[in-house]
């Protein structure tokens, strides 16, 4: 069973658009994802524009790679290494702690994660 950062099962981060390094909705990860892609994350604009800004674009669609570009408010399975990038530069997103992998501690604090828990209206 994959556990989340609370120590509890993986949830699902997001089915529409489907993310996850092996596009199940999941944010889970493996020896191939070299990225650690287990951060369960909410775009935003500011997020979306620092990324673009680093080289990683997650705003244009890319219909290869069947990858729909993100808009804000989409959850997204991010590499904990640019979260905690955007959380240094003060435009990390806020992240759901259900979805994301407890790998993700290997890299991010617990606490700035806490920090930045998405909560639900």
């Amino acid at each position: 069973m994959n556990k989340n950062v609370l120590g509890t099962e993986l949830q699902a981060c997001c089915y529409e658009p489907k993310t996850g390094f092996y596009r199940d909705g999941f944010c889970r990860t493996g020896p191939e994802d070299v990225g650690t892609h287990v951060v369960c994350a909410i775009m935003t604009e500011d997020f979306l524009r620092y990324t673009k800004l680093q080289g990683n674009d997650l705003s244009t669609p890319m219909p290869i790679y069947q990858f729909p570009g993100l808009q804000p408010g989409d959850k997204w399975c991010l590499c904990a290494s640019r979260w905690k990038q955007a959380y240094k530069a003060g435009m990390a997103p806020e992240v759901v702690l259900e979805a994301t992998h407890e790998k993700a501690l290997q890299l991010i604090d617990f606490e700035l994660l806490l920090e930045h828990k998405y909560v639900a209206e």
